[in-house]
Parts: structure tokens; C-alpha cells; sequence
């Protein structure tokens, strides 16, 4: 008699304890938990890791280089590249060269004016003037063609170092992505690779989320949905532990645009409901709320 009195009254505690559980967690308009936006940095290029000092749990910042990928080969070829615009741009060929043709013309078209004026005083005969008119015309010919090879010289190699900027333009890239680095403000979640091993692209080296803006994903019953809008203030709370729990200011910012059964974990107003709608509301995290934790939501 005594086993069922203290049976009875166990079963009587933990049914109370059940139920008070549940009274906590549905107390909530929605409920779910708390996610960040993650990012997984993978290489974009092959190569041997020769710097990568960062840890789980480092800030890191937009842009900050945590690490560094063998960049030898890639280097030397820049070098070669910059030699060889360099190069081009000594054998570019300028209008210098046209110099002895054109005071040699220069010269001639003074002859001619000086004859001209000789003949006309019956000094000089025409036939020098003649042949005066005949030197200047071959030497305009010359001047002319050897202009248009100038020219086309000067493309050619114009083409050649704009061919060279380009191959520098993509080393430049090649070069910037052996330089690890997080595209987000954020903390290292996981670290998939160390200094030492090959890199290969693709290859995901770490898992960088920003935990300082955290949001919970709770799903509402459709009844609920007319209560709420895009940019809409709600209260949102954390469990802190011991029955206790925090309360941060949220913003809704995503709302689903189809309903979806209900998620096994989650415990919704009305348990009846087998379809919902899930929400993201953001908070600012002040360093309390963790990826995972359960939390929910008041209208």
C-alpha cells in the first residue's frame, strides 16, 4: 500500500513538472531558435597553407587577412609580366626617328624657293628646278611610309602591352586570393584546415558567422499572421538558464511566403495547428545569446 502511495505521488510530481514545462514554453505567441548568419570560407586556389594562426572563437573583421596561401610561383610571374611591359615600353618607337627625313624635306623645300628665284632671273635652269621638285616628292613618299610603319609598330606594341596589363591585372587577382580572408564581420566558428596542409579550391578552410546580430526563426499559426508585418517590434526572449530567461527588443525581418507542418521541436499557441509559417526576428546580441538556443516570441 505504501509502494502505491509513493508511486502515485512521484507520477503526481513529474505530471506537475511536465506540465509546467510546457506552460513555460507555450507562453510565447511563437517559439524557435536562435541562428547568425554563417558564412564557410573556402580557397580559390591550390597551394601550400603558410599562414593560418587564427582559432575558433576569433573576431575577425571584413576583409582581414588570417592567413596566407603559397604565392611563389604567382609572384615570379608578376615580376616577369611587369619586366616584360617594361620592355615593350623602351622599344616603343617615337616621331625622333622621323627627324633626318624631315629636315632633309626641310632643306629641299628651301632649295626649291632659293632655284625658283634663280630661274626667274634666267640665273638657274628649269630642269634643276625639276629635279629639286622630283627629290622632294621621293622624299615625301618616304616620310609617309615610314610614318604609317611608326604607326603600326607602335600599335603592335601598344596591343602587346595591353595584353601584359591584363596578364598583370589577373596575377593581381590570383595573388589576392591566396590571402584568407572573412567576407563578413564575424567570429570563427569552425576551423577546417592548419598551416602546413594543401590548400585546393574549394576546399572550405573555416566557418565564420556574426554573432553580434543573431535571429530567432519561430513559426506562427496562420491565425496569428494578420498580427504582424515586415519591420514590426516584438519581444524576444532567451532562456538564461534556471528558469530564467532575457528579453531583447526584435524586429521582424523575413516572414515565409508558404505554410510548412509544423517542426518537431517547436511548440507553437495552439498545438492543434499542423501547419505554420515561419518568421525571423533580429536581434542585436549582447554576447549572452548563442547559435542554438531556444527562444520565443511576444506580439
Amino acid at each position: 500500500m505504501k509502494l502505491k502511495l509513493i508511486h502515485a505521488a512521484l507520477l503526481t510530481v513529474a505530471v506537475s513538472f511536465a506540465v509546467g514545462c510546457s506552460g513555460d514554453r507555450t507562453q510565447y505567441d511563437a517559439t524557435g531558435t536562435f541562428e547568425a548568419t554563417e558564412v564557410v570560407v573556402s580557397s580559390e586556389v591550390n597551394g601550400l597553407i603558410l599562414e593560418f594562426p587564427v582559432k575558433e572563437g576569433t573576431p575577425v573583421k571584413t576583409g582581414e587577412q588570417v592567413g596566407l596561401i603559397d604565392s611563389t610561383q604567382l609572384h615570379l610571374q608578376m615580376l616577369q609580366a611587369q619586366s616584360n611591359i617594361l620592355a615593350l615600353e623602351s622599344n616603343r618607337p617615337d616621331d625622333s626617328q622621323l627627324a633626318a627625313l624631315e629636315e632633309q624635306l626641310a632643306k629641299q623645300k628651301r632649295e626649291r624657293d632659293r632655284v625658283q628665284g634663280l630661274v626667274k632671273a634666267d640665273v638657274a635652269t628649269a630642269k634643276q628646278l625639276d629635279d629639286i621638285e622630283s627629290a622632294i616628292t621621293v622624299l615625301e613618299k618616304q616620310l609617309d611610309a615610314q610614318r604609317r610603319t611608326l604607326d603600326n609598330t607602335r600599335k603592335s606594341i601598344d596591343a602587346q602591352m595591353a595584353a601584359a596589363r591584363a596578364q598583370v591585372g589577373q596575377l593581381e587577382q590570383q595573388l589576392a586570393k591566396c590571402r584568407i580572408s572573412s567576407p563578413i564581420d564575424g567570429t570563427v566558428l569552425a576551423k577546417y584546415s592548419q598551416a602546413g596542409e594543401l590548400a585546393i579550391a574549394g576546399k572550405p578552410l573555416m566557418k565564420v558567422a556574426d554573432v553580434n546580430n543573431l535571429y530567432l526563426k519561430a513559426y506562427l499559426v496562420s491565425s496569428q499572421l494578420p498580427q504582424v508585418k515586415l519591420g514590426q517590434k516584438v519581444r524576444v526572449y532567451a532562456d538564461a538558464g534556471g528558469g530564467e530567461k532575457r528579453e531583447y527588443e526584435g524586429t521582424i525581418i523575413w516572414i515565409a511566403d508558404y505554410s510548412e507542418f509544423t517542426p518537431k521541436n517547436i511548440v507553437t499557441s495552439d498545438d492543434r495547428a499542423n501547419m505554420v509559417y515561419a518568421v525571423k526576428v533580429a536581434i542585436q546580441n549582447d554576447g549572452y545569446v548563442k547559435i542554438g538556443m531556444y527562444g520565443g516570441i511576444e506580439l
